[in-house]
C-alpha cells in the first residue's frame, strides 16, 4: 500500500464534510432503495444440502435418485395415532381416499399396510413361528367370536360372561382363567376412561393378542407427495392446511380419540425457518438495546453514538442490496453476513469516532468555530486512521474471499457477501460516518474518560508491567489448546440444529425408535432388479447394515408353509366370519337390563376371577346411569363398535393367495422401480438400513464409509450429512491456509516488519486455538450454524491486532495527534468498547430457541471474550516484551 493512502484518506474526508448533508441525504436515500430491493428479491433456502456444490459427487447421486423416483422426495409423511389399530388402520384408509380426491393439490399418496394388498397378504409377512402363534390364539377365541358375532351387543357380551362363570360354555379348550382375567380387565379399563374419553374403546387386536397394543402398533402412516411452491417461503403451508382440513371433515380429531402429526424434510425446514424468525425479533430487539447502552456508557457522547449507528444500518442496507445482486439467495450460512457486518462496522466506526474525539481534543485551544475545528479534526483523523482501516478492511475482505473457491456454496456466498461488505463497511465509514460527524461537531474537548476507558487503562497498564507473567501464561494455554485440539468435532446432522419443540421436528424424534420409519438409510440405484438382488445380498454380509431392501423382498418367502397355516385357520374360522343375520339394535330399555344383569353376573364371579370382575364391577356401578341416560350406548358402542371391523380384517387376511412379483401393487412398485420412460433403462433401487443408531457421528461415518466401499454411488440422508460434514471442514482448512497466508503477505508488503507482522498473527492464532478448545471443553461442537465464529474471530482478530501494531508505530513516531499518555490513547479502549459491542450484539443470540443460533450465540460469545484477551493483555506484553529487547 502506497505511503499515499494516508493523504488520499485525509483529501476524501475533507472532501466529504465541504457538503455533509449532501451526503448524508445521498447515502440514505440509496439505503432505503436498496433495502427495498432486497426485501422484494432475496429470499432464505434453509436446506443445508443446498449449501454445498452440485458438483459434488454424492449430490449428483442424489439428483440421480430423485430423477428415477420422484414421487419419494419432498413427501409430506403423515402419522396417524387412534384408539387402536383397528381405527387407526380406518381412519388411514379414509384419509388417504380425501387426498386422492384433490390430485390439484397432492401428487401422490402412498399408504404402505392398508393399502389392499397388504390388508390380504398381511399374514404371508410374517414368520413362520408368529402365524402358527397367531393360529393358536384365534382358534383358542373362535368361541368367543362366534358368540359374539350372534350378538354383537351388551345383551351378547353378558350372556358369553355368564355362561362362562358358570361352565356351560368356557371360552374355548385351549383358553385358560388368565384369558378370561384379561377381557374382564380390559372391558373395565374402557368403563373407567368413560365419559372423560369420548373416544376410549377397546381394542379388539390387543384383546387377541392378549397384549396392549403398543404406541407403534396404533400408529399408521401415510406418504404423501404435495404439489410445492418452492418459491415461496412457507411452501408447505398449502399441503398442510389440506392436510388439516380433510382430517377435521373426517372427524379425525383428540375428542375422538385421534392424533394426526406431520412431518418430513421439506417441512421440517420450513418449521426451522418459521423458528428462526419468530425467535429472532425478541433478539434483535435485545441486542439494538444492549448495542446503544454500552456505546453510550463507552462513548459518553450521543454525538458519537448516534453517528456509528447510522452509519451501521446504512453499510448493513447497502451490503443486503449487495447480497441480492451477488447471490440473490441466501442460506443458513450467508444469512450471518449481517452478525459479520455489525461486527466489523462498529468496529471501525468505534476506531474512528474514537480517535476523532482524541484529536478534536488537542484541538481545544484551537480555531474558536466547532466546525471549523471538527472540519480540521476528521481530515488529520483521516490521515492517522485511514491507513489502519484501510489495511482491516482490505485483511478482512482476504479472510473472507479466501472461501470463495471451496466446494461449500454456503460459505463461499458468505465469502462473497461478507469480503464486498467489509469494502461497504469502509466506504460508509470514511464517507458517510464523517459527514455525520461534521454535521453534530460539538465543542472542542478532551473526552472525559468513562468506565470503559478506566478499564482500557488499566489493561494496557497490567499488560506492560505483567508482560512476562502474561506471556507465560500465553505459552500455557497454548500447549493446553494443542493437546485438546484433536478432540475438537463438528457435529453434521442437521436435525440437531432444529428446534426440537417445532411439530414436524418432535415428531420425527417421537418416531425415531419405530422401525418402520428409517429417516438414516443410505440408497443405491442399480442396473436393473436382478442386479440390485445381488448387489443387496453384499450390503447385508456388511456388519453395519441391518438390511438392504429391494422391490424382490416384498415377495413374500415360504409362502406354501404360511399358506397351509391359513388354510388350518379359514377352516376352525368359518362359523365365525359366515354372514350372521342382522340383529335389531338394543333398545335404551334393553341395553340397562344387560348391564344390571351384567352386574349382578359380575358379583357370583368364580374366586379365581374374583379381582378383574371386581374391577369392572366397580367401574360399572361408578357411571352415573340415572343422570346420563346415553351412558349404556356409549359403553356398547365403546366395547363393541371395534368387534365388525376385527372380523372384517380377519376376513380380508384370510383370502392371502400365492404372491409373485407380478402381482405386488403398483405404486410400490412404481416407489422401487423406475419407469423405463423416466430412468432410462428401468433402474431399480435398494433401501440400506444401518444396524446402529445413526445419531451418533462415528457410527453414521462407519456406516457411509461401509457402504461406499462397496458402492460408491450411494446416497440418501446419511451420505449427504457424512459427505456435507467432510466437505465443510475441508472448506474451512483450505479457507483457513489461504486466508492467513495471504494476510502474512499483505502484511509483510504493508508494515515491512516480519515482527510486526507475527505481532498481528500470533495473538490472532492463539485466539483460535484456544476458542476450538474451549468448545472442546465446554461440549460446544462446531455445526453449520455456528461455524461462521472463525470467519468472524478471523476479521475481528486481524482488525485489533492491526491498530494495536500500527498504533504502537505510531507513538513510537510521535506522529502529530497522537498522544502518548496511556489515559489518552484511545486505541486499547476502541478495540475492548468494539469487542463490547459485538458481544452485547450477539451474545443475545445465545438465549434463542433456535438450537442453531443459541449455539452460535454461545461460541461467538466465547471466541469474542478469548480474543480479547488475546489482543488486550498477551499482544500488549509482546510489544512490550519486544520493546525492552
Amino acid at each position: 500500500m502506497p505511503g499515499s493512502s494516508q493523504e488520499w484518506v485525509s483529501a476524501w474526508v475533507g472532501l466529504v464534510c465541504r457538503r455533509p448533508g449532501l451526503v448524508v441525504a445521498l447515502s440514505i436515500l440509496s439505503a432505503i432503495g436498496l433495502l427495498w430491493f432486497a426485501a422484494a428479491t432475496l429470499s432464505i433456502n434453509t436446506s443445508t444440502t443446498d449449501m454445498l456444490s452440485e458438483d459434488l459427487p454424492f449430490r449428483q447421486n442424489n439428483v440421480a435418485v430423485d430423477k428415477a423416483f420422484p414421487q419419494r422426495d419432498d413427501t409430506l409423511i403423515l402419522v396417524i395415532e387412534g384408539p387402536d389399530s383397528l381405527a387407526s388402520e380406518a381412519a388411514a384408509l379414509r384419509l388417504a381416499e380425501a387426498l386422492r380426491n384433490k390430485p390439484e393439490r397432492f401428487e401422490d399418496v402412498f399408504a404402505p399396510e392398508v393399502e389392499p394388498f397388504f390388508r390380504r397378504n398381511g399374514l404371508l409377512f410374517l414368520s413362520q413361528d408368529a402365524l402358527e402363534d397367531q393360529a393358536d390364539r384365534l382358534a383358542a377365541a373362535a368361541p368367543l367370536l362366534a358368540a359374539l358375532q350372534e350378538d354383537p351387543s351388551l345383551r351378547g357380551l353378558h350372556g358369553l360372561l355368564q355362561d362362562a362363570f358358570t361352565g356351560d360354555a368356557f371360552i374355548g379348550d385351549g383358553a385358560t382363567a388368565a384369558d378370561l382375567g384379561f377381557l374382564l380387565d380390559r372391558l373395565a379399563a374402557v368403563a373407567e376412561a368413560l365419559p372423560a374419553e369420548r373416544g376410549a374403546r377397546l381394542s379388539w387386536p390387543a384383546l387377541l393378542q392378549e397384549a396392549e397394543e403398543t404406541i407403534s402398533e396404533r400408529r399408521r402412516f401415510l406418504i404423501v407427495k404435495p404439489r410445492v411452491d418452492f418459491a415461496s417461503l412457507t411452501p408447505m403451508a398449502e399441503a398442510v392446511v389440506a392436510v388439516e382440513a380433510a382430517a377435521e371433515a373426517l372427524g379425525l380429531d383428540e375428542a375422538a380419540g385421534y392424533r394426526l402429526r406431520m412431518t418430513g424434510q421439506a417441512l421440517m425446514l420450513q418449521d426451522e425457518l418459521y423458528s428462526v424468525r419468530s425467535g429472532i425479533g425478541l433478539v434483535g430487539l435485545l441486542s439494538a438495546v444492549l448495542v446503544a447502552c454500552v456505546l453510550f456508557v463507552g462513548l459518553r457522547s450521543w454525538r458519537l453514538v448516534l453517528p456509528i449507528l447510522v452509519t451501521l444500518i446504512a453499510g448493513l442496507c447497502w451490503t443486503a442490496g449487495f447480497a441480492a445482486f451477488a447471490v440473490g439467495q441466501l442460506n443458513l450460512i450467508s444469512v450471518a453476513f449481517a452478525v459479520l457486518f455489525i461486527g466489523l462496522s462498529v468496529d471501525f466506526g468505534i476506531h474512528f469516532a474514537l480517535r476523532f474525539r482524541e484529536v478534536l481534543g488537542s484541538f481545544a485551544a484551537g480555531p474558536a468555530s466547532a466546525r471549523e475545528a471538527a472540519q480540521q479534526a476528521l481530515a488529520l483523523t483521516g490521515r492517522l486512521i485511514g491507513r489502519p482501516l484501510l489495511l482491516c478492511g482490505l485483511s478482512s475482505a482476504i479472510a473472507f474471499f479466501a472461501f470463495l473457491p471451496t466446494a461449500y456454496r454456503g460459505l463461499s456466498e458468505l465469502g462473497l457477501i461478507a469480503g464486498g461488505g467489509m469494502f461497504i463497511a469502509l466506504f460508509a465509514n470514511l464517507t458517510l460516518l464523517p459527514a455525520l460527524l461534521a454535521l453534530l461537531p460539538g465543542r472542542p474537548s478532551v473526552l472525559k474518560p468513562g468506565p470503559v476507558a478506566a478499564l482500557g487503562v488499566w489493561i494496557h497498564r497490567t499488560a506492560g508491567l505483567r508482560a512476562r507473567w502474561l506471556l507465560g501464561l500465553g505459552g500455557l494455554l497454548a500447549l493446553a489448546s494443542l493437546l485438546v485440539l484433536p478432540q475438537a468435532s463438528f457435529d453434521d446432522d442437521p436435525l440437531n440444529l432444529r428446534d426440537p419443540n417445532s411439530p414436524s421436528v418432535a415428531t420425527l424424534l417421537d418416531l425415531l425408535s419405530d422401525v418402520r420409519l428409517q429417516p438414516y438409510e443410505a440408497e443405491v440405484l442399480a442396473d436393473d432388479l436382478d442386479a440390485a438382488v445381488a448387489l443387496a445380498k453384499r450390503l447385508e454380509a456388511l456388519p453395519e447394515v441391518a438390511a438392504a431392501v429391494t422391490l424382490a423382498d416384498f415377495v413374500p418367502q415360504g409362502q406354501d408353509d404360511k399358506l397351509a397355516v391359513i388354510d388350518e385357520m379359514v377352516l376352525f374360522l368359518s362359523p365365525v366370519l359366515l354372514p350372521a343375520a342382522p340383529k335389531t339394535p338394543l333398545t335404551s330399555a334393553e341395553r340397562r337390563q344387560a348391564l344390571e344383569a351384567l352386574q349382578n353376573t359380575l358379583t357370583a364371579a368364580p374366586a379365581h376371577l374374583a379381582a378383574p370382575a371386581g374391577r369392572l364391577l366397580a367401574a360399572l356401578r361408578a357411571l352415573d346411569m340415572s343422570s346420563d341416560t346415553a351412558a349404556p350406548e356409549n359403553l356398547e358402542r365403546a366395547w363393541l363398535a371395534g368387534f365388525p371391523a376385527q372380523l372384517d380384517r380377519l376376513g380380508v387376511a384370510l383370502e392371502a393367495a400365492p404372491v409373485a412379483l407380478a402381482d405386488l401393487p403398483a405404486n410400490l412398485t412404481a416407489r422401487y422401480l423406475a419407469p423405463p420412460y423416466l430412468a432410462g433403462d428401468g433402474r431399480a433401487l435398494i433401501e440400506v438400513q444401518p444396524r446402529d443408531d445413526l445419531r451418533d457421528a462415528a457410527a453414521r461415518a462407519r456406516f457411509v464409509d461401509a457402504v461406499q466401499a462397496v458402492v460408491p454411488t450411494v446416497s440418501g440422508p446419511p451420505v449427504t450429512i457424512v459427505a456435507a460434514g467432510r466437505a465443510v471442514i475441508d472448506a474451512f482448512f483450505k479457507a483457513s491456509l489461504i486466508a492467513l497466508v495471504a494476510i502474512a503477505l499483505l502484511l509483510l508488503a504493508v508494515l515491512r516488519s516480519p515482527r510486526d507482522c507475527l505481532m498481528v498473527l500470533v495473538p490472532l492464532m492463539l485466539a483460535a486455538a484456544m476458542t476450538v478448545a474451549a468448545g472442546v471443553l465446554l461440549d460446544l461442537p462446531f455445526n453449520f450454524a455456528n461455524v461462521i465464529v472463525l470467519p468472524l474471530l478471523l476479521g475481528l482478530g486481524v482488525d485489533s491486532g492491526i491498530h494495536t501494531v500500527m498504533r504502537a508505530r505510531e507513538l513510537r513516531r510521535d506522529s502529530p495527534g497522537a498522544s502518548g499518555k496511556p489515559e489518552a490513547n484511545s486505541t486499547p479502549r476502541a478495540i475492548l468498547l468494539s469487542a463490547l459491542t459485538t458481544l452485547a450484539s450477539f451474545g443475545s443470540l445465545g438465549l434463542s430457541n433456535h438450537p442453531g443460533t443459541a449455539s452460535m450465540g454461545m461460541l461467538l460469545t466465547l471466541a469474542i471474550v478469548i480474543t480479547l484477551f488475546c489482543i488486550l493483555l498477551l499482544l500488549p506484553a509482546l510489544l512490550a516484551a519486544t520493546e525492552r529487547r
